[in-house]
C-alpha cells in the first residue's frame, strides 16, 4: 500500500474543510490513496451529532457549526493543529476502536518528543495532561470501568472526533499548540462540565504550529499504516 499523502491546508474554514472530507469520502474508491490533512480553523465552535446545546454555554461572537463528527462541543481556532486522516480502515486492517487507539498514540508520541508526557483516561477520547506536572512520567491512577469520570489535575491538550462511512475515515484530531484559550470557558470541552483546556506553550513547550504539525503529522502517518 502507497504512503498516506499529507497535505497542508493552511488556514482552512472548517465548514468547507467538513463539506470537502465528506465530498472527497464519498468520491473514493479501492484505488484512492489515503490522505491526512493538516489545517487551523478561524475561531468557531462545532457540536458532533450527539452534541447537546447547553454545552455551549456562551458563543458570543464565536460562530457555531453543527458537524456529523462523533462527540460533542469543541472550539477550534488559530495556532491548533487539526489533523484530519482520510484512511480506508479496510484496506488498512484494522476497526474504528483501534484507529482511535492509533491517533491517540500518535498524539502521545508527539507530546513526548517535546517532553510532555500525555495521558489517556477511561471513557474520554483525547489526550490529556497533569497540570502540576506536564513532564513527569507517573501513570494516572487507575480506576474502575464503572466509576464516575474524574479530570481532577488535568488538562486537555487534544480532542478527538471522528466519522467513518463506507469503512473511510474523516475528521479528526486538534492539538492545542499556542493558541486563545479564553473560547473555551464559553462551552463544556467535550461535553464535560468544569474541564480544563490547555495547550502547549502554557505547560512548557513553547513550540511552533509548524514544529507540532511536522511532528504530528509523522507520528500519524507512522501509526496509521496497516
Amino acid at each position: 500500500m502507497a504512503s498516506i499523502r499529507v497535505v497542508t491546508r493552511g488556514l482552512l474554514d472548517c465548514a468547507t474543510a467538513c463539506a470537502e472530507m465528506q465530498a472527497f469520502t464519498q468520491a473514493r474508491t479501492a484505488q484512492t490513496s489515503d490522505e491526512l490533512w493538516l489545517c487551523e480553523h478561524p475561531p468557531v465552535f462545532t457540536q458532533g451529532l450527539a452534541g447537546k446545546p447547553e454545552h455551549i454555554l456562551l458563543p458570543g461572537d464565536i460562530p457555531v457549526l453543527a458537524t456529523n463528527r462523533g462527540g460533542q462541543a469543541t472550539y477550534h481556532g488559530p495556532g491548533q493543529v487539526v489533523a484530519y486522516p482520510l484512511i480506508d480502515l479496510q484496506r488498512a486492517g484494522y476497526y474504528v476502536k483501534e484507529y482511535v487507539y492509533r491517533i491517540e498514540e500518535a498524539v502521545l508520541r508527539t507530546l513526548a518528543h517535546f517532553g510532555i508526557t500525555g495521558h489517556r483516561v477511561r471513557g474520554a477520547p483525547g489526550i490529556y495532561v497533569r497540570l502540576d506536572d506536564p513532564s513527569g512520567h507517573a501513570r494516572l491512577a487507575a480506576t474502575p470501568a464503572d466509576a464516575p469520570l474524574d479530570f481532577a489535575g488535568l488538562g486537555k491538550v487534544a480532542a478527538l472526533g471522528i466519522k467513518v462511512s463506507r469503512h473511510c475515515t474523516y475528521h479528526g484530531v486538534a492539538l492545542n499548540v499556542a493558541m486563545d484559550l479564553e473560547p473555551f470557558r464559553r462551552i463544556n470541552p467535550c461535553g464535560y462540565p468544569g474541564l480544563q483546556t490547555v495547550d502547549l506553550s502554557t505547560i512548557g513547550a513553547p513550540i511552533t504550529w509548524s514544529q507540532a504539525a511536522s511532528v504530528l503529522s509523522d507520528k500519524l502517518v507512522a501509526h496509521l499504516a496497516p
